[in-house]
C-alpha cells in the first residue's frame, strides 16, 4: 500500500459537512424522524386514563392512528392475492402507505444530499415491488412452517434477476443496500430496550459479551495466519458476520474497514445460508438430546445470526426458549457499535500503515466510525428511559414499535435484501470464493462459535445463575 492510499483526513473534510451528506448520518436523521413521528402518534392517541391503567398494571391495547396506514402483505395458503386482499381493501392501503412514507422519505434524502432524486423516484416503485414479491413468497403457510423468512426470499429474488438477465441500470439509483439498512438499525434501537436486557442480566451478557469477542478474534487470527485469506477485509467482515449477529455487524464492520461491496454481499450471503439451515436444524438437535429450554433458548440466542431467525427458532422449542433466546440476542446486537468502533481503531492503527510505521491521521478512526451505529445507540437508550421512566411507558413503546415502526424497519430490511442480490452477480464471486477459504473460514469460526457458547451458556444459566433463572422463568 502505498502512501497515498492511506486516505489522511482532507482539510476539508468536517463533521458538519458529513452530517449534511453521508449517508451514515442521514440514516440517523431518517430513523430519528419516524422513531419522532410515530412516538408522537401514539402519544396523541393515548387513553385519557393511561396512567391509572398503568398503575394498576393492567393490559390494555393503545390506539396508534399510524397502524392502519402501515402494513405488510399477511399470510395466504392457496391464492397468493389473500395476501394483500384478504380481508379487504385495508391491506392495500396500508403496504401503499409504506410504499409512499419511505419512498417520500428517500426522495427528500436524496434531493437533500444532492442525489438523483427523480431518478430514485423513477427506480424505487420496481424496488419495492421485488420486496412486497418476497413478502408474498415468504407469508404462504407451508413455507412459513418451515421458519423460510423474507430476507432468504428477498436475496432469491434479487439473485435471480442479477444473474439471469441482469439488473437494469435504470434500478440503480434506488439499490441503497447500506442506507435502508442503516435506517432499518436505527429503528432496531428502539427495539433493544436496556431495562428488557436486564431481566436475564448477568447470564446473558456472559454468554454473548464474552464468547462473541473471543470467536472474532479468533476467526480473524486464524484467516490470517491459517488460511492466508489475502484480503483482511474480507476476513473481519466475515468474522464479524459469523460471530455477532449476522447482516447488522458485517455492514457496520463493512464501513469500518472499507470492505469492497463484494465481499460484505459475500459475507451476507453464508450469514443467510447457514442461518436458515441453522433455524432449522438447531431446534430439532436442542429436543431430540432432550436440552431444556433454559438453555436451548441461550444457545440459539448466542449462535443464530438474524435476530428474526432466533425469535422463530426460539418459539419451536417453547415460550421459555423464545424469551431466553431473544434477549441473549438484543444484548449480543449491542456489540454492533462496540465491534465496528474496535475494527476501526484496529484498521487506522495496524493495518493501514506502509514499511516506514506512518499510520493515518488518528482522527480518520472517527470519520471511519459508522455514524449510524450512534443512532442505534442513541434510539436504545432514549426509548429504554421512556420504557422505564414514563406513565405507561412500556405501553406506549410497545404500541409505537408494534403499530408501525417494526413494519417499517421490515420494509427497510426486505429493500435492503433485495438490493443485495441486485447487487450481486457469482461470476464476480468466483474469485472471493478459489480455494473454498471464505467457506472454510465461515465453518470453522460458527463451529467454534457452537462449542463455546453452548459451554458459557450452560455454566451461566445452568449452574452459576440457575436459581434465578428458573425463579424467573418457572
Amino acid at each position: 500500500m502505498s502512501q497515498d492510499e492511506h486516505l489522511p483526513v482532507p482539510p476539508s473534510r468536517s463533521t458538519l459537512s458529513e452530517m449534511k451528506t453521508a449517508e451514515d448520518w442521514w440514516a440517523i436523521w431518517c430513523g430519528g424522524l419516524i422513531l419522532l413521528v410515530s412516538f408522537g402518534a401514539v402519544w396523541m392517541g393515548r387513553p385519557v386514563n393511561l396512567e391509572t391503567i398503568a398503575e394498576a398494571e393492567q393490559t390494555i391495547e393503545i390506539f396508534n392512528p399510524i397502524a392502519q396506514w402501515i402494513d405488510k402483505p399477511g399470510s395466504w395458503k392457496d391464492n397468493p392475492i389473500d395476501a394483500i386482499y384478504k380481508d379487504g381493501p385495508q391491506k392495500i392501503i396500508g403496504i401503499l402507505g409504506s410504499f409512499v412514507l419511505i419512498g417520500g422519505l428517500f426522495a427528500i434524502a436524496a434531493g437533500i444530499r444532492q442525489k438523483a432524486a427523480f431518478k430514485f423516484l423513477l427506480a424505487f416503485p420496481a424496488i419495492f415491488l421485488l420486496a412486497a414479491f418476497a413478502y408474498v413468497l415468504s407469508s404462504q403457510s407451508v413455507v412459513k412452517a418451515y421458519n423460510l423468512e423474507y430476507a432468504l426470499w428477498a436475496l432469491l429474488v434479487g439473485l435471480v434477476i442479477s444473474n439471469t438477465i441482469g439488473t437494469p441500470k435504470i434500478l440503480n439509483p434506488a439499490i441503497l443496500t447500506e442506507f435502508y439498512i442503516k435506517t432499518g438499525l436505527v429503528l432496531l434501537g428502539a427495539e433493544v430496550l436496556m431495562s428488557r436486557l436486564l431481566v436475564l442480566g448477568l447470564p446473558g451478557i456472559f454468554v454473548a459479551w464474552v464468547v462473541t469477542p473471543i470467536v472474532l478474534i479468533s476467526t480473524f487470527i486464524f484467516g490470517q495466519k491459517v488460511l492466508k485469506i489475502q484480503s483482511p477485509s474480507l476476513n473481519m467482515v466475515i468474522s464479524a458476520d459469523m460471530s455477532v449477529c449476522g447482516v447488522s455487524a458485517a455492514i457496520a464492520t463493512a464501513a469500518a474497514c472499507k470492505a469492497k461491496k463484494e465481499e460484505l454481499s459475500l459475507a451476507i450471503g453464508m450469514s443467510l445460508s447457514f442461518t436458515v439451515i441453522m433455524m432449522i436444524v438447531m431446534p430439532a438437535f436442542i429436543k431430540a438430546v432432550g436440552m431444556d429450554e433454559v438453555l436451548g433458548g441461550a444457545w440459539l440466542g448466542g449462535t443464530i445470526d438474524a435476530t428474526g431467525a432466533v425469535a422463530a427458532a426460539g418459539a419451536v422449542l417453547g415460550d421459555r426458549a423464545l424469551e431466553v433466546a431473544a434477549t441473549v440476542k438484543m444484548i449480543q446486537n449491542i456489540l454492533i457499535g462496540v465491534t465496528a468502533f474496535g475494527v476501526a481503531i484496529y484498521w487506522v492503527t495496524c493495518v493501514e500503515k506502509d514499511p516506514s510505521g506512518a499510520r493515518p491521521n488518528a482522527m480518520e478512526i472517527w470519520y471511519r466510525f459508522p455514524k449510524f451505529v450512534l443512532g442505534f445507540v442513541a434510539a436504545s437508550v432514549i426509548f429504554s428511559l421512556l420504557y422505564s421512566k414514563l406513565a405507561g411507558g412500556p405501553e406506549l413503546v410497545d404500541a409505537m414499535i408494534g403499530g408501525s415502526t417494526k413494519t417499517i424497519r421490515g420494509w427497510l430490511f426486505c429493500l435492503a435484501f433485495v438490493s443485495i442480490g441486485l447487487q450481486t452477480n457469482f461470476r464476480e464471486l468466483a474469485p472471493h470464493l478459489k480455494g473454498g477459504k471464505p467457506l472454510i473460514l465461515y465453518a470453522c469460526g460458527q463451529t467454534l462459535n457452537l462449542v463455546l457458547t453452548l459451554a458459557m451458556a450452560y455454566l451461566m444459566f445452568r449452574v452459576v445463575f440457575r436459581d434465578q433463572i428458573d425463579q424467573y422463568l418457572p
